[in-house]
């Protein structure tokens, strides 16, 4: 079963259809969307989000960032592998330490 994408506009008819109407089954019915579809839409569109958002942002599938955000991105990221290295170098170190170290408390 292949999955239908409608554009926002669309999206943003029907939910002022059922506002106008009060009921979403002849709404559904009438333009052949899924009920349980239509009332998703409805729950979404009360989110702030929602309508902050544009319309061609709302169309897009995935995320792509811009060239700048990339490289940025990037950056952190070996900044975050080269911090987790270190973290790991000591861990290792640690462990060695207490391996060499005899049990039990030196009175020394």
């Amino acid at each position: 079963m292949t999955r239908k994408r409608y554009p926002k506009e669309f999206k943003d008819q029907l939910i002022q259809e059922v506002a106008e109407i009060g009921n979403a089954v002849p709404v559904a019915k009438r333009h052949e969307v899924n009920l349980k579809t239509l009332y998703r839409w409805i729950s979404q569109s009360r989110h702030k989000a929602w309508q902050v958002t544009s319309a061609g942002t709302k169309k897009t599938a995935v995320y792509i960032p811009s060239h700048q955000e990339f490289r940025q991105l990037e950056s952190e990221n070996e900044k975050l592998k080269k911090i987790l290295g270190e973290k790991d170098l000591e861990i290792a170190i640690l462990r060695d330490l207490v391996k060499k170290q005899p049990p039990g408390f030196q009175t020394e």
